[in-house]
């Protein structure tokens, strides 16, 4: 009797002490969505937008795999946020404008690509209202926050 005492106190202990670490993991999961997103996401959107407008498309063409690679790699990390599957929320919102951007790099063609790559923008939004993040409005790029990045095409 006395060892099984010993370990239901084991178990409650153990128990007790799981329960901060937890709560401090579901609250690190929980800024994990943000932090990618804000990390790797944001930059990645951004150059894709400036080398674009610049018309450098073989760097635009750069961002956008890796912008792609991205997105699969948060889906990858962290599948589920706040009970929804975050593979089917980037499939539903930029699967599609993500393609038409990169038709418009493919096509070298500066109208397509500004309207593929305002409804990729858009789509970042209709992903951030349907998180209930609605206060996260990402927008096209008016300035480069990479001061020491020519996103012009090199000169030959």
């Amino acid at each position: 009797m006395r060892n099984s005492h010993r370990s239901i106190v084991a178990i409650a202990v153990a128990a007790a002490l799981a329960v901060p670490t937890l709560a401090t993991a579901q609250r690190q999961h929980r800024a994990a969505l943000g932090d990618l997103m804000t990390a790797f996401v944001q930059p990645r959107h951004i150059k894709l937008g400036l080398a674009g407008s610049k018309q450098n498309w073989s760097y635009a063409a750069y961002e956008f795999d890796q912008l792609s690679e991205t997105f699969d790699d948060v889906a990858e990390i962290l599948p589920k946020y706040r009970g929804l599957s975050i593979p089917d929320m980037i499939t539903s919102t930029v699967k599609e404008p993500l393609a038409a951007v990169n038709r418009a790099i493919q096509a070298k063609d500066r109208n397509q690509f500004t309207k593929a790559y305002g409804q990729l923008t858009a789509s970042c939004n209709v992903c951030h209202q349907s998180y209930d993040r609605a206060a996260i409005v990402i927008q096209v790029p008016t300035v480069s926050s990479f001061p020491d990045q020519d996103f012009r095409p090199p000169t030959k």
